[in-house]
């Protein structure tokens, strides 16, 4: 059976898909043993070529933007650089942050897919900000560590730029990790929420965009519902605050896209 992916929007210029945790964008070299991309599922599912306007980690999931032609792919690529796309992830990380926060800390640069091609791979360091505030908070009776319980914390997050593993190299910047990131998390956190609630997944997930249609610039909003992996551990957390606010993103059971 063909694997496809859910489409949130399309029309023909633009399609929007919810792009699961574990599946990359596109090929690349950082992976390179990967076999399955976004890129070829979509073109395999609506058998035409398209063009990703960015990229969401490999762990991560939620919108996907592609142009279907290489103009609206360039468009829509453009304006993530002009940071004209207003993002919303929601991650349940480590520890309790405080109620909102601005976290501005300048990132070094990451490798990306110029080694692939052999251009020249950019160094230096890069200002990032990313805005969060804490949902909900609950307190396990885990012992982990020397702490006889564990702390954690559902968060929504607005990254105000847009560098290579900025909300979760940010997030562990501040010491408050995402659940299930083997790269900058903790193991023995992301174990115990694999063993008590089945899912080893990051618990990161791009949950709306606004951005300026690549076709004529009206602004559009796309939004995804949680996918059911990332919902279930919510659901079978005991929260101690922000019970609502939790009940409030669970109830968001259908995905929507419309003209602001």
């Amino acid at each position: 059976m063909r694997e496809e992916l859910p489409i949130l929007y399309r029309d023909e210029h633009l399609v929007a898909v919810h792009k699961p945790s574990g599946l990359l964008v596109h090929r690349t070299s950082l992976d390179r043993w990967e076999t399955r991309f976004a890129v070829q599922i979509l073109r395999d599912q609506l058998g035409q070529r398209v063009y990703p306007g960015h990229r969401l980690d490999k762990g991560t999931s939620g919108v996907l933007l592609f142009g279907m032609n290489p103009e609206a792919g360039r468009a829509l690529a453009m304006a993530f650089e002009a940071q004209q796309v207003d993002k919303t992830y929601h991650a349940l990380v480590r520890g309790w942050p405080a109620a909102e926060g601005l976290i501005d800390h300048p990132l070094e640069r990451k490798l990306d897919d110029a080694e692939l091609y052999g251009g020249p791979v950019p160094t230096g360091v890069q200002e990032a900000q990313t805005r969060y505030r804490t949902l909900a908070t609950v307190t396990l009776p885990w012992q982990i560590d020397r702490y006889p319980q564990s702390r954690y914390a559902f968060l929504e997050l607005e990254p105000l730029t847009g560098r290579r593993h900025q909300l979760r190299r940010h997030l562990k910047h501040i010491s408050h990790p995402i659940i299930g990131d083997a790269t900058y998390g903790k193991g023995q956190h992301n174990r115990r929420f694999a063993a008590e609630y089945g899912v080893s997944r990051m618990l990161l997930a791009c949950s709306a965009m606004s951005f300026p249609h690549p076709q004529d610039g009206r602004r559009m909003r796309i939004a995804s519902a949680l996918d059911a992996g990332f919902a279930s551990v919510l659901q079978q957390i005991a929260w101690e605050t922000g019970q609502m606010a939790v009940e409030q993103i669970l109830g968001n059971v259908s995905t929507h896209s419309h003209l602001e």
